[in-house]
């Protein structure tokens, strides 16, 4: 008689501390050959100095897995609210503006 497989449950503790969570707008992503970095910072109008709150070391694989959960969520979330919007960067805006006004060998 074969045994049915039962899910791997995890009891998961969430900190007092750690539950109000720390807010985030930008994320510095580096990888090495056997694991993801994943820094984040929140930048604030004004100044310019943005300092690194959460650093979060993960194996690539778990860093895919990260990225098709996120996929999924994101389609879930756009499904019930809309679609979310990107608004270029500064540094994407000022990007377009620099190769917008340069020209190419043979362009008149």
């Amino acid at each position: 008689m074969m045994q049915e497989e039962k899910p791997h449950e995890i009891d998961i503790e969430l900190d007092d501390q750690i539950a109000t969570g720390q807010y985030a707008n930008l994320v510095i992503i580096s990888h090495s050959s056997s694991e993801f970095v994943l820094d984040f910072a929140s930048v604030m109008p004004g100044v310019p100095k943005a300092r690194i709150r959460n650093r979060i070391v993960m194996a690539p694989e778990h860093a895919k897995r990260l990225l098709l959960s996120l996929q999924e969520n994101i389609t879930r979330y756009e499904t019930t609210v809309g679609p979310i919007v990107l608004h270029k960067t500064a540094a994407e805006e000022a990007s377009e503006k620099h190769m917008a006004m340069s020209f190419t060998v043979g362009e008149a």
